[in-house]
């Protein structure tokens, strides 16, 4: 047993009167100097006056600035960089931006506290709404580098982001040994195309970003963005970035973009069930570069698919995904792409259901390093009109162990063909309307299968660009189509008709 089981099974660890203490323990203690902005600073909390130049008389080292109830009108940006625990901490407390022409100075921030080159230390920013229902009030409402302690949680972004600016966040932390957190960072009201707003920005803003000086680690926990036209979060860094449950929606390229290393998403909910006219390629999940990325107990649901579920891209030097639930709708689009020079890949207790022509599963690429697929279920009306195959493995090397694919749907939709030499199948059934499996390649294993097609054809296709196939006690409805070069290796093999 481990630490967390012995000191479970062996310790008290709070009595009730322990666990009260902790649970009412102020915020405030962490601080030697608390500003009530409003009683201390004298701040207006009507939304009329704005606190930004308050904001920089009080900030300071050690220093908790709590807001009270009201609303909080920012006309310019706060910068407060290299200093060391501050705070800002809100109360149903609400920020009011001014409108984009009525804002003194970079008309891109509320709040830049550290930067790259002089970030600050333990930073907690929680408890507020900003307010961006006014036209053209769309804002970065903080912009957050840190070496160390960062902490986020619950901020609300309320209204469309309308003015062309960079987006609502963006977190980084600047420290390799550095951590930090976001939580409950919601921005679901999304964010306007550039070519209907008033600043110049390619495309459009994206909901979260953590940008290239990210070399610690930071979480995303419970996070929600829905509607941002360059990407939901953005994340392709120097360090390691963990999304942890969460909904991400409907963002143009992708909803989640991960770079670095040792990054993961668990827990997520990923969704695409509406579009904007601009929208043309709304990405699940991007794995852009880095050595093991992963995605795990995640729900991918593209109702109105225009992308792909989930790509593993030519820079992501190693993947493993695990416990996903992907469905997707009445357009051709695919399941999880690995493109051809993506580093090794394993895919696991995965349930793909496909309702259009598209791969469910397409490896590409040769010797990039072998693609594990094990205990995956493919299911779906999906139609082979444009992608034929419910899996096409263009890769060498690949295994596919207990992979069940049921194909039922028209244009020789099949299951699983084999374009990459030395490729093992074992075990689980291939059923699809045309026939199920084909080779075109060398070295194929195929063992313990079951192979039948819904049209009365044969299990097993054998083109003459296969050779050196080896099938072995399989159960193949209708026999095999054979013609490859050589003829195949049989062994214990029964032949059923359908």
């Amino acid at each position: 047993m481990g630490a967390v089981g012995a000191t479970a099974a062996g310790a008290t660890l709070f009595s009730s009167q322990n666990a009260k203490a902790a649970t009412t323990t102020s915020i405030e203690d962490g601080y030697s100097r608390v500003i009530d902005i409003v009683e201390d600073a004298g701040a207006d909390n009507t939304g009329t006056e704005s606190i930004t130049p308050i904001l920089r008389k009080y900030a300071g080292d050690d220093t908790l600035i709590k807001f009270p109830p009201g609303r909080y009108y920012m006309d310019s940006q706060f910068r407060f960089t290299g200093f060391r625990n501050f705070g800002l901490v809100g109360d149903d407390a609400t920020l009011v931006p001014a409108n984009y022409d009525e804002f003194d100075g970079p008309q891109y921030r509320l709040f830049r506290l550290g930067i790259y080159y002089n970030p600050g230390v333990d930073l907690r920013v929680q408890g507020f709404t900003v307010d961006l229902t006014a036209e053209r009030t769309g804002i970065r409402a903080i912009d957050a580098m840190v070496d160390d302690g960062l902490f986020v949680d619950d901020i609300t972004i309320v209204g469309r982001h309308d003015t062309g600016t960079f987006g609502p966040a963006l977190f980084s932390i600047t420290s390799p040994d550095g951590k930090g957190m976001v939580k409950r960072f919601r921005a679901n009201d999304g964010g306007a195309w550039d070519e209907n707003t008033p600043g110049d920005l390619w495309r459009g803003p994206t909901g979260i970003l953590c940008s290239q000086y990210h070399t610690g680690q930071i979480e995303f926990k419970n996070c929600e963005l829905d509607d941002w036209p360059d990407n939901g979060l953005y994340a392709v860094t120097n360090g390691r970035v963990i999304v942890n449950g969460g909904r991400y929606a409907n963002s143009e390229a992708a909803s989640i973009r991960l770079g670095g290393h040792d990054c993961i998403v668990t827990g997520a909910e990923v969704v695409v069930d509406k579009q904007n006219p601009q929208n043309q390629n709304q990405r699940g999940i991007r794995l852009d570069a880095g050595p093991n990325m992963a995605v795990v107990d995640t729900t991918i649901r593209l109702e109105k698919p225009n992308g792909h579920a989930l790509t593993v891209m030519n820079d992501c030097e190693s993947a493993y995904l695990r416990g996903l639930d992907i469905s997707i709708g009445d357009e051709v689009c695919h399941g999880i792409v690995v493109q051809s020079q993506a580093g090794p890949t394993e895919i696991v207790d995965t349930n793909i259901d496909i309702q259009r022509g598209g791969n469910a599963i397409q490896i590409n690429g040769t010797d990039a390093g072998k693609v594990h697929c094990e205990y995956v279920d493919i299911t779906g009306n999906a139609d082979g009109d444009s992608w034929r195959h419910a899996i096409r493995c263009n890769r060498n090397d690949c295994e596919f162990r207990v992979v069940n694919v049921n194909q039922p749907g028209d244009y020789f939709r099949r299951a699983l063909v084999l374009n990459g030499d030395n490729v093992l199948v074992y075990r689980g059934k291939q059923a699809a309307t045309h026939v199920p499996i084909v080779v075109n390649s060398a070295g194929a294993w195929i063992e313990r299968i079951e192979a039948e097609s819904f049209s009365g054809r044969e299990g097993i296709k054998l083109n003459s660009t296969s050779s050196d196939v080896t099938i072995k006690r399989s159960t193949i409805a209708n026999g095999i189509w054979d013609k490859s070069t050589d003829g195949p290796r049989m062994y214990g093999n029964e032949f059923e008709l359908s």
